[in-house]
């Protein structure tokens, strides 16, 4: 079992940035693809980032390309999501997830497992 916690939500001005983290226990995620995904109130979740263990490769969703950037520190068991230029689009609860499968990681259904999810609120 793997259990992600994220942290580093909150309350930002638009063009604003925020650091997002998502920590890992119970298994090492070195060989985990690593996704964020969000969701704002009334929509579909919608993918964010992922990223797969070998190269690493990520992709990005077409909302957030250019602007946010996925990476992971293995050592730390952690996946961070940097996001800049934030707009008051990008407010939604997001979440991590982890998947045991050699995935792109683009679409929810790859996932095991879920954290929690942190907020972020851009303020226009």
């Amino acid at each position: 079992q793997v259990q992600l916690v994220e942290s580093g939500g909150g309350l930002v001005q638009a063009g604003g940035s925020l650091r997002l983290s998502c920590t890992a226990s119970g298994r090492t995620i070195s060989t985990y693809t690593m996704g964020w995904f969000r969701q704002a109130p009334g929509k579909e979740r919608e993918f964010v980032a992922s990223i797969i263990w070998s190269g690493p490769l990520t992709h990005y969703g077409d909302s957030v390309r250019g602007r946010f950037t996925i990476a992971r520190d293995n050592a730390k068991n952690t996946v961070y999501l940097h996001m800049v230029s934030l707009k008051p689009e990008d407010t939604a609860v997001y979440y991590c997830a982890a998947s045991g499968a050699y995935v792109s990681g683009t679409n929810e259904y790859e996932y095991n497992y879920w954290g929690q999810g942190t907020q972020v609120t851009v303020s226009s």
